[in-house]
């Protein structure tokens, strides 16, 4: 077991460290309202596939990373990444399980958690949702098997 946790956590951190570039990633706005929160699904797939790996420490830890590197309200990513792979760490057997389908739509499902919630933590002066807010759920979930099909690869090869 010692031997394969080296490898794992290059992954995962390696896995983290490129889904926040592609988080601040300069896109226009039009593309902007459509990219998911990569640092999410790639938190929600290491919580799924290697449980013990991601814990609520672990992603608060990175959405405080998370905060530094946007600029954003200190905490904010952070409460809502913990509580979002809270949720994948209550269900992830039923989740791993899943077929593949089944798995974009609970992705879906706790991006709009955390959309929600980062939402309501960012504009709590009673702003209305915007048209766009669905776009980023939306391709979160087209994005998932993509993601978790390239990540079973790299991890098995």
């Amino acid at each position: 077991m010692p031997n394969n946790s080296l490898p794992l956590s290059l992954y995962y951190w390696g896995s983290v460290f490129i889904a926040m570039l592609l988080s601040v990633v300069f896109v226009p706005d039009m593309i902007k309202v459509m990219m998911p929160d990569w640092v999410l699904i790639v938190l929600i797939y290491w919580s799924c596939i290697a449980h013990f790996r991601v814990s609520v420490g672990r992603a608060w830890l990175v959405g405080l990373l998370m905060d530094a590197l946007t600029g954003q309200l200190l905490g904010q990513y952070a409460l809502t990444y913990a509580a979002s792979i809270y949720l994948t760490e209550m269900q992830y057997k039923r989740i791993k399980a899943a077929p593949i389908m089944q798995q974009s739509l609970f992705v879906a499902g706790i991006l709009f958690l955390a959309k929600i919630l980062f939402f309501w933590v960012e504009r709590i002066e009673h702003e209305s949702l915007p048209a766009y807010f669905w776009l980023s759920i939306f391709t979160g979930a087209l994005v998932w098997p993509v993601i978790s099909i390239l990540f079973s690869k790299v991890r098995l090869s």
